[in-house]
């Protein structure tokens, strides 16, 4: 089924984060065989009534909160379908590395249903609420250039190549100072959002308590002393 996205599959990658080893620094997310991932399992979703389809939206929300607003940051390696709910998995990703290949969909227009995992809220932040409209509305693809160029990923690369691009930026990430990510994963959204003098506010503050942290003032110590890389 290309990886599409079962209640049984959604309650494992919410188990796995939910139990990331204190060593986890960050994580890459990758789709086996061809797809990223095609979307909601259609075959569970046509016997519910509009009580079960509320909950069962309701029940995604708090795992792919825990993806985006987790302990570590998320790269996402894309390729093949990235379509309906895959494209509301990636885009509750921090980093999303698309490969020639992948393609990027939301057909729940198409299908008589709306978007039920965070997408109205996540993709118009990207892309622009006239762009997700026009997907839903007229069915329409984009390839991975123009996705890239949307800001569906922010890297594109050969094909076959994505989950190779993802481990090496997964690496360069884990090498910051952990307090440093954590404010980029859940002060900057949040900021970006606020009234100007709230967020010049809520900066400051960020900011202070990040470079208070003692791993923040040796590496500071260890670039003035010509200790580290320039």
């Amino acid at each position: 089924k290309r990886n599409a996205l079962s209640d049984g599959l959604m309650a494992a990658l919410g188990q796995r984060f939910a139990e990331l080893p204190d060593s986890v620094r960050a994580v890459v997310l990758h789709g086996e065989g061809q797809h990223f991932c095609a979307g909601l399992d259609l075959s569970e979703l046509r016997d519910r009534d509009a009580v079960e389809g509320l909950q069962h939206s309701r029940s995604w929300y708090p795992i792919l909160r825990d993806i985006e607003q987790g302990r570590v940051p998320v790269v996402a390696a894309l390729h093949g379908a990235v379509v309906g709910g895959g494209l509301e998995l990636a885009c509750a990703c921090h980093i999303r590395v698309a490969d020639e290949t992948a393609y990027f969909a939301l057909p729940e227009g198409s299908r008589g249903i709306f978007v039920g995992g965070g997408g109205s809220v996540r993709i118009p932040k990207l892309i622009g609420t006239a762009r997700m409209m026009d997907m839903m509305l007229t069915g329409r693809v984009y390839n991975a250039q123009d996705g890239e160029r949307l800001g569906f990923a922010q890297y594109l690369v050969p094909a076959g190549q994505a989950l190779d691009k993802a481990i090496e930026l997964a690496q360069r990430v884990a090498q910051n100072a952990p307090l440093t990510n954590y404010a980029l994963m859940h002060a900057l959204p949040r900021i970006t959002e606020q009234p100007a003098d709230h967020g010049f506010f809520t900066e400051a503050l960020i900011s202070s308590i990040a470079q208070a942290a003692p791993e923040a003032k040796e590496r500071v110590r260890a670039f003035l002393e010509g200790r580290a890389a320039k």
